[in-house]
């Protein structure tokens, strides 16, 4: 098989070795599930004291540090450091759409791909591996678990579950993935999403901004350079099915309305992660996989 129009299994394994360059970055500060909130760090097992605070609205009764709180005339809680392994959960977006690619790659091998890097750099940093591929017509959810046991039964989701010809777009199918994720994660966990969001629909920044409420978010917007740009002047039919259409692409103002049709969806895409502060990075399907990667997490790193 072509790799740049499927996903196999054998591949997705050896991107191992390519993944021992890349960092997801230190891990978020967190209260106990009791106290809410996100002050301090996973970096291993069990609960360990912190510090104290003045009581806010909210706060489990249970935390309250009843001597400080004689002491000082007023109620405090104790906030502890969570210690355990983080759950990274990924969410994968192979519809119809996603099967797609003028050079190099389909965008579904694009997603797939880098799943699997990100998903054996979580590996190598002890971290549980779980989240949802969404497919056209099905979907697979996998729980996060420890080395292997995680990962491994994504990537066979991807493979299994990838595209295998074009179709139609559906506009809110992704909000149902987005609704299964949410109920999925657990507060300090890091959710990382990997989609072209042609199938973001009315309900999902919604669901994608309770996720982000108490999780680390990173969206990787994934695009094909013709999408951005149209194809040289000449007269073309495109779509699929019964929906096609007659681009004549010497004319300027089909390629104004070409290129705002994409850059307004990447602005909103975009917009959206600003409002919730998810980490916003594209990927092109001509894009080096790693070094691409590299420089979007680097970014992550600096804010």
């Amino acid at each position: 098989m072509n790799r740049g129009t499927t996903l196999e299994l054998n591949a997705l394994i050896r991107l191992r070795a390519a993944a021992r360059g890349l960092e997801l970055g230190a891990r978020r500060r967190v209260l106990s599930a009791q106290a809410g909130g996100y002050l301090s760090a996973y970096h291993g097992r069990g609960m360990e004291f912190d510090e104290v605070r003045a009581y806010q609205a909210g706060d489990d009764a249970r935390t309250i540090d009843w001597r400080v709180t004689a002491r000082r005339g007023r109620p405090h809680t104790k906030l502890f450091r969570e210690e355990r392994e983080r759950p990274v959960m990924f969410l994968v977006d192979l519809h119809p759409g996603m099967y797609f690619g003028s050079r190099v790659q389909y965008k579904s091998v694009l997603a797939g791909s880098l799943c699997a890097l990100l998903g054996w750099a979580a590996v190598r940093a002890s971290d549980r591996v779980g989240g949802i591929v969404q497919a056209a017509d099905n979907h697979q959810e996998i729980h996060p678990a420890a080395r292997d046991a995680g990962l491994l039964p994504m990537l066979r989701a991807l493979v299994n579950l990838q595209p295998t010809a074009p179709g139609n777009i559906n506009i809110g199918r992704m909000d149902r993935s987005l609704t299964r994720l949410s109920r999925m994660v657990r507060p300090g966990s890091l959710v990382i999403i990997f989609s072209d969001f042609r199938e973001f629909g009315d309900d999902a920044e919604k669901y994608l901004g309770t996720i982000a409420q108490h999780n680390d978010v990173m969206i990787a917007f994934l695009y094909d350079p013709l999408e951005a740009t149209p194809p040289p002047a000449g007269f073309y039919r495109l779509g699929i099915n019964q929906r096609r259409l007659s681009l004549d692409t010497s004319r300027s103002s089909v390629n104004e309305q070409w290129q705002r049709q994409f850059q307004d969806h990447r602005t909103k895409i975009r917009t959206l992660c600003n409002r919730h502060a998810i980490h916003f990075m594209e990927i092109a399907t001509t894009d080096a996989l790693v070094p691409a990667l590299r420089a979007g997490l680097t970014r992550r790193q600096r804010k």
